[in-house]
C-alpha cells in the first residue's frame, strides 16, 4: 500500500498497483461487513503475509483482520480496505461517496481518515 495524489481529493491511499482504496462506513471497527455481492463490487484488499507501506502511508496504522471466509484483509487506521470494481485504471476514484450496500464508501487520506468533501 502507498499514497498517490488524486484530483480534487488530495493525497489518498492506493494499493501496490496504484488503484484507489476505500473504507466502508458500515464496517464495525476492523470487522468487515462486506460479503457476497458487496465483496464482488468492492473487492477486499487481501494479504497472505505482512502488508507493507510506501509513500506517505504510515506503517503504524497498518494492520490485518480475519474475514468471515477466513481470509486476511488489510486494515489501515482500523478500517478494512477495499478496491472498487467501477475503477478501471489507477487513479480512478469512481467509488468516492457512493452509498451502496447500506452505507457510504470513501477514499482514505494518509492518516487513515475518510476524505469527505461534502
Amino acid at each position: 500500500m502507498q499514497t498517490a495524489s488524486a484530483k480534487k481529493l488530495g493525497t489518498i491511499l492506493v494499493d501496490g498497483k496504484g488503484r484507489t482504496l476505500y473504507l466502508f462506513e458500515a464496517d464495525k471497527s476492523t470487522t468487515s461487513t462486506c460479503n457476497g455481492g458487496c465483496a464482488t463490487a468492492w473487492p477486499p484488499l487481501l494479504t497472505s503475509g505482512s502488508p507493507s507501506v510506501g509513500g506517505s502511508a504510515k506503517s503504524g496504522l497498518l494492520g490485518t483482520s480475519k474475514r468471515s471466509d477466513g481470509k486476511t484483509q488489510v486494515t489501515y487506521h482500523g478500517h478494512p480496505l477495499y478496491g472498487y470494481a467501477g475503477d478501471s485504471t489507477p487513479g480512478d476514484t469512481n467509488g468516492q461517496a457512493i452509498n451502496q450496500f447500506g452505507a457510504e464508501w470513501y477514499v482514505l487520506d494518509a492518516d487513515g481518515n475518510k476524505v469527505d468533501l461534502s
